[in-house]
């Protein structure tokens, strides 16, 4: 029986996807794996016995990923699973931002008192050209990191009749292969900053691209640029918006991540973190997240790990299963040959593995005739370096 945690309210299209194997809830203690969305885990929410955490969501700054990289859980996310969320959001922020809709619609409702209908519209063909704005059809859309959502916004865009460019240094091969060819590909940001009517942030917090957008970047942006942020929070330098906002470098900032210093100015627009907020995508990242949990814990596979190297290896059906050992260790030399060693030396036939790296961190899936006994288990956990090992 494998036990998983839950913290916050996981959607139940996630949690039916576990079978009679599985205890799940809330209440659960010394739990194999966490399901989480937004809250914040600790260190000391690792008991002893747990293996990996599944965010149902993109972003991991909730979770102590080098912490608990440093025990061997598997930290993994579901990137993608909200991207369609946040591309329909993104096209929100675009129009709001061009066209006079919310003064507008501010502006009908300070009418409530008119009674009367005639009058009232009279007044509005009046004042409809204090709305007026623009199109975004025509226009240059710069799209800042081109994962799962920014393909998607890139596309949106160019049906839109709009003309994008893109920029990202770690463009995987999975990643291009998803953009459109109409993607104009450029290869530095200020390139991008310079050419964009519009530009959207689509970027993961890492060390590189925190404060991405600072006063060095706003500088070399196209006069009158539109940012819009559905990103993180720590991607841009608040202040270096306000400047360029000041300074009319910048003519609108679109932001899901609202602060204190933007808050209440008319060229500011700030949503309350609300991308991912739509029961499909809160659908969609439990279903990605418990699926990736489950091979985890029966296979040994990993899957949109931040921390793990992905890895997959298939296995042998019925009888000729065997057993299966999941080991992460330390990236250091040898350390598979003295695995291998101890299964040698017990007579334990290798059928099938794998040994993957990252960083760091190395994982291995091996596939032997016959479980290991609890000695051999214990002489393979006591080599230095080794992390964890798990009987599958």
């Amino acid at each position: 029986m494998y036990k998983i945690q839950t913290f916050n309210q996981i959607s139940p299209k996630g949690l039916v996807r576990f079978s009679g194997s599985y205890e799940v809830g809330a209440g659960i203690s010394e739990a194999d794996a966490i399901l989480v969305r937004s809250h914040k885990l600790q260190d000391s929410d690792a008991n002893p016995n747990l293996k990996a955490v599944a965010r149902a969501g993109a972003g991991v700054n909730n979770v102590p990923v080098a912490s608990y990289t440093e025990k061997g859980i598997v930290v993994f996310n579901t990137p993608g699973a909200n991207a369609n969320a946040v591309k329909e959001l993104v096209l929100c922020g675009l129009l709001l931002s061009s066209r006079g809709i919310l003064p507008g619609i501010a502006y009908v409702n300070s009418l409530h008192e008119m009674q009367d209908n005639a009058a009232m519209s009279k007044l509005l063909e009046q004042e409809k050209s204090r709305f007026k704005g623009s199109e975004i059809a025509g226009k240059t859309l710069g799209i800042v990191g081109l994962g799962a959502i920014g393909s998607l916004v890139a596309e949106m865009a160019i049906g839109l009749g709009m003309k994008v460019l893109g920029y990202d240094p770690a463009l995987s091969v999975d990643a291009a292969w998803r953009l459109p060819n109409q993607v104009r590909k450029i290869e530095n940001l200020t390139a991008l900053l310079v050419n964009s009517d519009f530009v959207s942030l689509h970027l993961p917090v890492l060390e590189s691209t925190r404060n991405l957008i600072d006063a060095a970047a706003v500088a070399n942006m196209k006069p009158g640029l539109c940012l819009l942020n559905f990103s993180r929070d720590e991607i841009v330098d608040n202040q270096a918006i306000v400047d360029g906002l000041d300074k009319q470098r910048l003519r609108m900032y679109v932001s899901d991540f609202p602060c204190k210093e933007l808050i209440g100015r008319d060229d500011v627009i700030l949503m309350p973190h609300i991308g991912a907020s739509t029961d499909e995508a809160e659908d969609n990242c439990a279903v990605m997240a418990a699926d990736q949990l489950m091979d985890f814990l029966e296979n040994g596979n990993i899957r949109n790990s931040v921390n793990f190297p992905s890895v997959s290896l298939d296995r042998a059906p019925g009888a000729a299963r065997g057993t299966r050992l999941a080991i992460s260790n330390k990236n250091v030399p040898k350390m598979l040959g003295q695995i291998l060693s101890i299964l040698a030396n017990q007579n334990l036939n290798v059928v099938d593995m794998i040994n993957k790296s990252r960083n760091e961190i190395a994982y291995n899936l091996i596939d032997v005739e016959s479980r290991p006994s609890d000695a051999v288990l214990a002489e393979i956990a006591a080599v230095q370096d080794v992390i964890k090992v798990s009987v599958l």
